[in-house]
Parts: structure tokens; sequence; C-alpha cells
């Protein structure tokens, strides 16, 4: 028997009752989790529609390029100077009826697959307008943008194994609109929409001189962030902890008597795959999708079938106490966002006005789903935000749940792949400034420009990690009141399948509501795994107690379970030939499995740890920071790339700064610096040392020779000599008694440009500082007032 600690990444985003709870929809499928409510978002396109999507992402090369072609054709009639609302609203005279049909569903397909990944209908997201992609929001080149993004986007889609080029984007679009083509594939690419992934025929990385980001952690979100950092140009080393990538994504390798299987002991499960970046990423690496089976018996204690009459109608009563418990929360949000209390306390409270699940099987009936809910967001319902518990819902990505035949560690290594890592390298401290960050890790420091921290949302609230200056106060209450849940799991490989290979999970009631969560629901991975492997998942307060029984226990009591299912079927349930059990909470990487909204917490929580501090120079990803995509693979793996955007576009800018200070220090010769002396007298200038210092600092004296050549800076004599004395000068009658002064009574020697020593250069360089400072300021305060 095998313990091991690596958490499990939920399988996806909870999910609502029915809003019509009298339809019967069997939820079990675990892997959608919970019920949701049919969303009530205009800009969301029923799932039904969507369903056009998997035949166009599924294409082969063939059908896509034949699929493109078309598009082409007509696509050069696509983009107008007419201002276009919405690709629906597109007119076009010079298209026929059958040309302009065909038109019309090839906007509409390329609309919706934008829409699939997250972008609005008809109007442009907040990254977009940040980005500036159009000079004029709400005009015609914005609605003929959003007709060229969403065809790169689809274009890319449609076969995401090859680099789309920005010319290769534009073979469709009038040469007229080539700067929204520009405009559409730079932001998506930098924002990581297309060309993510492993691709082939990649450009070669810029040349220019990019600064070096040190990463932390080798998860899904660091290791995305890796390779577009690195296809950028970015300098960059990934630290992790642990001997091994993937973070809370392990894959384990159980054998036994001949007998192998995959075992994903960690994240798992595909949770929707329209729009999904691990859809890509199989797609990519030719890995197959088993899509999970929506069929999930369910078993009482003594391993009798629920009865079918009485499984419907909790199911019901159930999805029904939910929507009760949600309008009543529309009903009173201005109060709960002062005062939250939690999902559990709202949803007894109306079982026992309702008297729901009175009856003892019931009871175990509506336990079961509240243990489902419960695995959904990896912690107890007395722990969920009654206010904001789901407040992801409207994003969770759609189309079918799937399994990767072989586990998810092939994606793991896919994305390692050519990444500098460093293993064993746990992580202790983050110092950052102005001038970079230096990261200490098993007493050894690593210096870069920026770093991205994708530990755990359980590293952070633990304090394993000094931030030094500290975390700002609104991102450490953030931590504070994110909640961060455990899921464990039980996987036990067989010397052969004894429960059939037509279903894909079955579950099992508890007698005891406190133990709900134990072994409530059993994945078969036979069809995926390559052996007779079974996963039990504990979840709720049962995954907690769990980890505090030895291991034996946890496990005789899961096979007993499995014996009362099957014996009355006359089946033998065998020994197991391999065991292993998960101990995410004890785990010193992770201390959980993933995150959850806690009672007090909300959305905005997700958003404030996001948030990069010491203006740009320590960044944060993980399922944590990601408001839309909490608790899942997917969610983790798009933080990484959006972090991986933000520091391409705050280097971008700090570059242009830092040139431009350059350019007009360097642009600033002595003749320039003279131009406004701190004080002239006769033939002489000064420049004053601009450091704060007492008046013995030392300033730069020229004096023009009439026996040299006018015109040039030969023309001119430079002297080193101090404040005091340069005010004595200054009272002096005539240039010729100062010259004097200077050369007899004091010794100082004047010499030409070249002649002055390191210290001079170094006042001259200070003065040239001093005043491109002084020109930034100016030039300010200039634009403040013509605006």
């Amino acid at each position: 028997m095998e313990n091991v600690s690596d958490p499990p990444l939920s399988g996806g985003a909870p999910q609502p009752p029915a809003l019509h709870p009298t339809v019967i929809h069997r939820p079990p499928s675990p892997s959608r989790k919970r019920r949701r409510f049919k969303k009530q978002f205009p800009e969301m396109v029923p799932s039904r529609v969507l369903r056009i999507l998997r035949p166009h992402s599924a294409r082969s090369g063939g059908n896509s390029v034949h699929r493109e072609k078309n598009t082409d054709e007509l696509f050069q009639y696509k983009i107008s100077d007419d201002n276009l609302p919405s690709s629906s609203s597109y007119r076009s005279r010079r298209l026929s009826s059958s040309s302009s049909s065909r038109l019309s569903r090839d906007l509409k397909v390329e609309a919706l697959i934008a829409i699939s990944v997250g972008f609005p209908v008809d109007s442009l997201n907040e990254e977009e307008i940040e980005s500036n992609v159009v000079p004029i929001l709400g005009g015609a080149d914005q609605a003929n943008y959003i007709i060229v993004r969403n065809h790169i986007v689809a274009r890319w889609r449609s076969n995401p194994t090859v680099w789309l080029t920005e010319e290769a984007a534009a073979t469709a679009i009038r040469a007229e609109h080539r700067h929204l083509v520009t405009s559409a594939h730079s932001f998506l690419h930098r924002y990581s929409y297309i060309n993510f992934g492993i691709v082939r025929n990649p450009p070669s990385p810029p040349s220019t001189s990019y600064p070096s980001v040190i990463i932390i952690g080798a998860g899904f979100a660091g290791l995305g962030a890796a390779r577009h950092l690195i296809s950028q140009g970015f300098k960059v080393v990934l630290l992790e902890g642990r001997l091994r990538p993937g973070g809370r994504v392990l894959t384990r390798k159980m054998e036994g008597s001949g007998v192998v299987a995959a075992a994903d002991l960690g994240g798992s499960v595909l949770t929707g795959i329209n729009g999904n970046p691990l859809g890509v990423l199989a797609r990519q690496l030719g890995l197959p999708l088993h899509k999970v089976r929506d069929k999930c018996p369910l078993y009482l204690p003594d391993g009798r079938p629920v009865d079918p009459a009485v499984d419907s109608r909790i199911e019901v009563a159930f999805n029904q106490l939910l929507e009760k418990v949600c309008k009543l929360r529309e009903a009173i949000m201005d109060e709960l966002k002062s005062v939250d209390v939690s999902l559990g306390e709202a949803l007894e409270a109306f079982r026992r006005v309702y008297g729901v699940a009175e009856p003892a099987e019931e009871r175990m009936l509506l336990d079961w789903h509240l243990a489902n809910l419960e695995y959904a967001n990896a912690a107890s319902l007395s722990d969920l935000s009654l206010a904001f518990w789901d407040q992801d819902d409207p994003y969770e990505m759609g189309g079918d749940h799937c399994f990767i035949p072989g586990g998810n560690e092939h994606f793991i290594r896919a994305l390692a792949d050519g990444i500098p890592i460093f293993y064993g390298k746990k992580v202790n401290r983050i110092q950052y400034g102005c001038d970079g960050v230096m990261v200490y890790a098993d007493g050894q420091a690593f210096r870069g420009d920026m770093s991205l921290c994708t530990v755990s949302l359980g590293v952070l609230k633990k304090g394993i990690i000094e931030f030094v200056p500290s975390l700002p106060p609104r991102k450490q209450e953030a931590i504070d009141r994110l909640g961060f849940g455990l899921l464990n799991k039980v996987a036990m490989l067989f010397p052969y399948d004894f429960w059939g290979g037509a279903i894909d999970t079955f579950g099992h009631l508890a007698r005891n509501s406190c133990q709900r969560g134990e072994f409530f629901l059993f994945y078969s991975y036979s069809s995926v795994s390559g052996g007779p492997l079974l996963v039990a998942l504990v979840a709720g307060e049962s995954a907690i107690t769990f980890e505090k029984a030895p291991p034996k226990e946890p496990v005789e009591r899961a096979l007993g379970v499995l014996r009362d299912i099957f014996a009355p079927k006359g089946i033998q349930v065998p020994d197991p030939l391999q065991v292993v059990c998960t101990r995410w909470g004890e785990d010193k990487f992770t201390f959980g499995s993933y995150s959850y909204v806690a009672v007090g917490s909300s959305g905005d929580d997700y958003d404030f740890l996001a948030e990069n501090i010491g203006n740009g120079r320590v960044f944060f990803a993980g399922e944590a920071t990601n408001r839309r995509y909490p608790a899942t693979m997917h969610g983790a793996l798009l933080s990484g790339l959006r972090e991986a955007a933000n520091i391409c576009r705050i280097a971008g800018r700090r570059s242009v700064v830092q040139t431009e200070d350059k350019a007009m220090e360097e642009g600033l010769d002595l003749d320039d610096l003279f131009r406004s002396p701190d004080l002239s007298f006769g033939q002489f200038s000064v420049l004053d040392d601009p450091t704060p210092g007492s008046s013995d600092s030392t300033s730069l004296v020229r004096v023009r020779s009439s026996e040299r050549k006018l015109g040039s800076d030969s023309a001119f004599l430079y002297g080193l000599v101090s404040k005091k004395l340069v005010l004595e000068l200054a009272e002096i009658d005539g240039d010729d008694k100062r010259l004097s002064l200077l050369s007899s009574s004091l010794g100082t020697k004047l010499v030409g440009r070249n002649g002055l020593s390191s210290q001079g250069e170094d006042l001259i360089s200070r003065i040239k500082a001093a005043k491109s400072s002084g020109k930034t300021v100016i030039g300010i305060m200039n634009g403040i007032h013509h605006a």
C-alpha cells in the first residue's frame, strides 16, 4: 500500500440545478459534479448550438483546409466599411444568395468558436480594450476587427498543430483591412488565444534582449507561462520544489502480476471540451479523448440498487432546494454582501421547512447529492459562501467531459520538454524592488528582472514563502478569505475488471450523514488507463478524517463497500494488486487540493490574488488566481498564459521608458548641458553637481578659449572646481585674474574635453541624468497642459 500527497484539481467548475427541476437530468456524472441553473446570460450560447463546433474542431486536416478554402473565397467580401454591429447583421449586395448564405454560416460558426474561448458576441473584451486594438471604440473598425479576430481564432483552431503567421491569417482579408489583421493577430498571439501549446514551425525568438523571469512552480500555470515567454525571447528558469513537473497533476504507474495501469491521482477530468485549451493540447499531441459516460448507478449501503422512482424524486427535490436557496440569495443579496452565511446552513434550513427527504433512504440519497456538491468545491457545505459559491458558473466550458487515455501526464511531459527546470528547489523567500527580484531556494539565490509565483493557495495561506516587502494588505486579506479545500482518492488496481466496462462511474450511499463523502463515488478507468483500475473519491469532512487514519483502515472500508455492492450479484471482489492513497492535505507543496469561495469571500478575491506587486516585478498565477475557471486544470493553464501576456506587456512598457530615457540622456552633449548653466560670468560657465550635498561639492567649469577654433568643443577648456571657489571666482573682475587664481594660486589645471578624469565623467553623467529627468517632467507637464 502506498501513500501519495499530490492534490487533485477538481474536474471542473460547479454546476447549479436545472431551471426546471421537474425535468430529470441524471447528475451523477461526477465530471459535471453539480447541477447548474440554466444560465441567464444572453451572450452565452446554448450547448445544443455549440455542438456544431465539435465536428469542425475535430476535422481532419483535409476537411479543415477545404472549409478554409471556401471561407477564403468569401472572406474577401466579408469586411466592409459599413459599421457592422455584429456578424449576423452583415449585408453585401455583391454576393449571390447562395454565397451570402454560406458566408452567414461561416460567420456564425467563427463567432461561436470565438465565444467558446471567452470572447463576447459583438464587443471587445477588457484585454482588447486595454491593448487599444482599434483607435475608436464602437466604430466601423471595431465591428470589422471583431470579424477578423473571430476568423483568425477559428482558422487557428481548425489546425492548431501549426503556427499561424500574420501573413497566413491575412490571406482571406482584403488589403485595405490589413491593419486589423496586424492588430488582431498581435493581440491574439500575445494573450495566447492562438499559437499556444505544442505548435510546429514556430518562428525563432526575437534577437532583442528581453528581461529574465524566474517562475516558481512547474505545474500547468508555470509550464504554460514558460513556453509562451520563451517563444517571445524572454530568458526563463523554473524552480520546482518537487523532483518532477506537474504540481497537482500526477499520473502514477500502477502494476502487479503483469497488470499495468496509469492512475491520475491529481487532476483527472477535462471538464468541457469546447474552447478548452487542454482540448487543443490533446489535438496537438494526437491524444484521443474518452467521453465520460453519464450513466451512474447508485447503491444503498447494503448493496441494493436505489429505486429509480425514489432516485428521480430526490434528484428533483435536491434541484428544487438549490433553486429556492438561490432565489433567496437574489432577494437578500445586498444583505449577504455584508453578512454572509454558508450554503450548507441555507440548504438544511429549507430541507427542514419543506420536510424534504425525511425517510432514511431518501435522506441518504440527498446526502449523496450533497457529497457530490462538496466534491465539486473540495469543501464542506458549511464552509461555502451562500452569496458567491457558484460565481464562476457563467463561464463553464461547454461540451463533453473527457478522460485522456494514459493520463494527463502526457500534457505535462510535452509542456515541460525543453524548459529549463531546477528540481528540488523549495522557495522560501521572494525579495523584490525597483531593480528586479531575488528568489531564495534551499540556500541558493536566483536573480531576475521579474518573477512569476504559481504556488498553491494552500502554500500562500501557510506563509511558507516570505515576501520582502510584505504582500499588500488587499492581497493578503484575499489569501486569508478564500478557501482551499481537500479531495482525496484511493486508487485500486485489480487483477481483472469485475464491475463491467459499460459504465465510467457508480455511486454509494452512506448511512451516516457525517460520512456521506467517504467513497460516495467510484471512477472506472478500465477504458483509459490500460488496466482494471478503480478510483474511489473521498470528499467533504470525510476527506479530512481520511488523512488522520492509518492507510490500511480506509482501504479496507473501500473494499467492504465494493463487496457489499457486488456480492449480492454473485460477483467476487478480488484483493487489489496495488493500492495508492493520496494525502493532499499533508503535502508540503500544496496543503490541499483546490480553491473555493468560503463564507465571507467572493470572486473579487481571485482577482486580488492575481494582481502583480512591486510595480510589475512579481506576478501570480494558478487556479486560485482565475476567477472564471477556478479549481480546474484548464483554469491553471489559462492563468499562466494570462500572466505571461501581462509580463510581456509590462516588460515592453518598461523597455520603452528605459529606451526613451537612455536616448534622452545620450542625446545630451556638453553643449546641450551648458546652454542652461547654473552660473555664468565672463567667459566662465558653471554646472553644479545635482547630488544633494554641502557647499564643498564639486562643479564643472567651462572656459571659452580665444586661442582655439570657435564653434566646436575644442573652443573650451574644462576643470573641476569646488562650489565655494566658484563663488569666489565670480566676485573677481576680469577673466585673466580668474585664470591666474586658478592656475598659480590654486593649481587647478584646465584641460580639453577628453582630458577630464573619471571623476569628471561621473559628474557629467549625473548632470545628464538630472537634466533628462527635468525634460521628462517638463514633457509630462506640457502634455497635461495641452490636454
